[in-house]
């Protein structure tokens, strides 16, 4: 890239050395705060080559932010249906958590004030390791973004919005409430770990929080997770701004010719711009 170096490097973490790209401009905003985006997967697929990270990353580093993406363990792939069968691996929770955490704490000693931020899978990583920082009574950091995120280990109820906009064909590209759950229990290996609030941040204690930017795709049951999100986060008294991009489906972001990223990656930039 003519006006971004990038380079992959690797921070270390808890089981080792953990792999991440960092995206450097050459003429830096000195008013912008560094980026850790961490990009989605179901917890079982990506990395820095995905659209989702690496698109994204350039995307917004090219305004002059710096930008680091992480390649998280990732855990073994799941069956949908049919009794759960939970390969043994040590990917599980907590080791994609503890990676993304490695990489926010060492680009925090260099940059004590990043925005934290992450799409689907990622998104409750992102969040999680926010709400890490915030117990540790470390620096928090200046804001969160959370694009078509899942965020609470059962999907929350459609409410009626959302269930307007997925209905019909639209729905043939959405999520039901019983992959989630598989999904969910597969990242964790453990029927009891659903019920953590230290695991899923939805439906957690949110008070102290940076503000936090909402991304949601419209063709999504998702948004359901992303909705009842907000509503916490209100109640907590944190400050979240909720955004719906028109006609897109889960996962834009990693459809970088497509009109919903240019307009999810300028509603991030917008953000950022203002934190």
């Amino acid at each position: 890239m003519g006006d971004l170096e990038i380079s992959d490097t690797t921070v270390e973490g808890p089981r080792g050395p953990v792999p991440i790209r960092e995206y450097l401009p050459v003429a830096p905003d000195p008013a912008a705060k560094p980026l850790l985006w961490v990009h989605g997967g179901a917890f079982v697929s990506g990395g820095l080559d995905q659209p989702e990270s690496h698109e994204t990353a350039l995307r917004i580093a090219g305004t002059g932010r710096r930008v680091r993406t992480v390649d998280y363990a990732l855990v073994p792939r799941f069956r949908v249906w049919g009794p759960p069968k939970l390969r043994p691996s040590g990917n599980r929770y907590p080791a994609p958590l503890n990676d993304v955490l490695a990489a926010a704490t060492d680009l925090m000693r260099r940059e004590p004030r990043i925005v934290l931020g992450g799409a689907s899978a990622g998104a409750c990583l992102a969040a999680s390791v926010a709400l890490r920082l915030r117990d540790r009574d470390a620096q928090p950091p200046a804001g969160l973004i959370l694009a078509y995120a899942t965020l609470h280990a059962e999907l929350p109820a459609l409410p009626d919005a959302v269930r307007v906009r997925v209905r019909g064909r639209h729905r043939l590209y959405t999520f039901s409430p019983h992959v989630i759950r598989r999904m969910n229990l597969n990242y964790t290996g453990s029927p009891g770990l659903l019920r953590d609030p230290e695991v899923f941040p939805g439906g957690g204690k949110l008070t102290g929080l940076p503000p936090v930017l909402l991304l949601d795709a419209a063709h999504d049951t998702l948004g359901a997770s992303s909705t009842a999100f907000a509503g916490e986060l209100a109640e907590a008294g944190v400050a979240a701004e909720h955004i719906v991009v028109p006609a897109s489906r889960h996962g834009f972001l990693n459809r970088p010719r497509s009109r919903a990223f240019r307009e999810g990656t300028g509603t991030m930039i917008d953000w950022l711009g203002q934190q």
